[in-house]
């Protein structure tokens, strides 16, 4: 039996975007299952969690505000929150891509930069869907052993980032511009989010790294 991992979505999100997310899950050896905001999950029949990228995170829920014209989702927001305490309470691997890194930070009583642009070291922030900035990742790490590099080059499609790190996240990942780009806490079997999109570079070998190592994770937890 495959593994199911839960999957959450923008309900904006396109089918061909959701099919990166797909073919990264099923690709690594598990079954994808999508949860979007407005919908019934079965979270009993859940084996391990990505949260996803997508819509920015609501400024209150990090005692900021944002100005700028942007797509927020509170209910997304609520789910996605629900779904990271309930994979607390069952142990469940998590791994959170892009928005989904920032929001285990907030879950955490993280804060946000809710737009890096016009700071000054945002300069070295290369936006593309190609792996294009490179992230120095902490020796030692979870992360660093999955990766089995001191460096991985990464894309970047991210306006938002993490501030504030919260109660019990260690940063593993930082960019040229010293933002934060992987976190993980140490007494969870797997709980790591990265800032960039790992689904798109799926046929990199240390990209796709990530999702075999959730697998790998979630099938020791079914073991226990």
């Amino acid at each position: 039996m495959k593994p199911i991992v839960g999957v959450t979505v923008s309900r904006y999100k396109s089918w061909i975007a959701r099919g990166f997310d797909w073919f990264a899950v099923w690709r690594a050896g598990g079954k994808c299952m999508f949860l979007e905001p407005g919908t019934t999950h079965p979270l009993d029949q859940l084996d391990a969690l990505v949260i996803g990228g997508g819509d920015d995170i609501g400024a209150e829920l990090y005692h900021s505000e944002i100005t700028l014209d942007v797509r927020i989702d509170p209910e997304r927001d609520v789910l996605e929150l629900e779904l990271l305490a309930f994979a607390e309470k069952k142990g469940l691997p998590v791994l959170g891509i892009c928005r989904g890194a920032q929001m285990m930070n907030v879950f955490h009583g993280g804060t946000l930069y809710s737009d890096i642009r016009g700071m000054p070291r945002e300069k070295t922030n290369i936006r593309t869907v190609l792996a294009r900035k490179i992230v120095t990742l902490k020796s030692g790490s979870i992360i660093h052993e999955i990766i089995g590099s001191d460096t991985i080059r990464v894309n970047s499609l991210h306006h938002q980032a993490v501030d504030k790190v919260g109660n019990g996240i260690t940063v593993t990942g930082y960019d040229r511009g010293n933002f934060v780009q992987a976190l993980e806490r140490k007494d969870r079997d797997f709980f790591i989010g990265v800032q960039w999109h790992p689904e798109f570079l799926i046929f990199n070998s240390r990209q796709s790294a990530l999702f075999k190592a959730l697998i790998k994770a979630t099938r020791r937890q079914l073991k226990n």
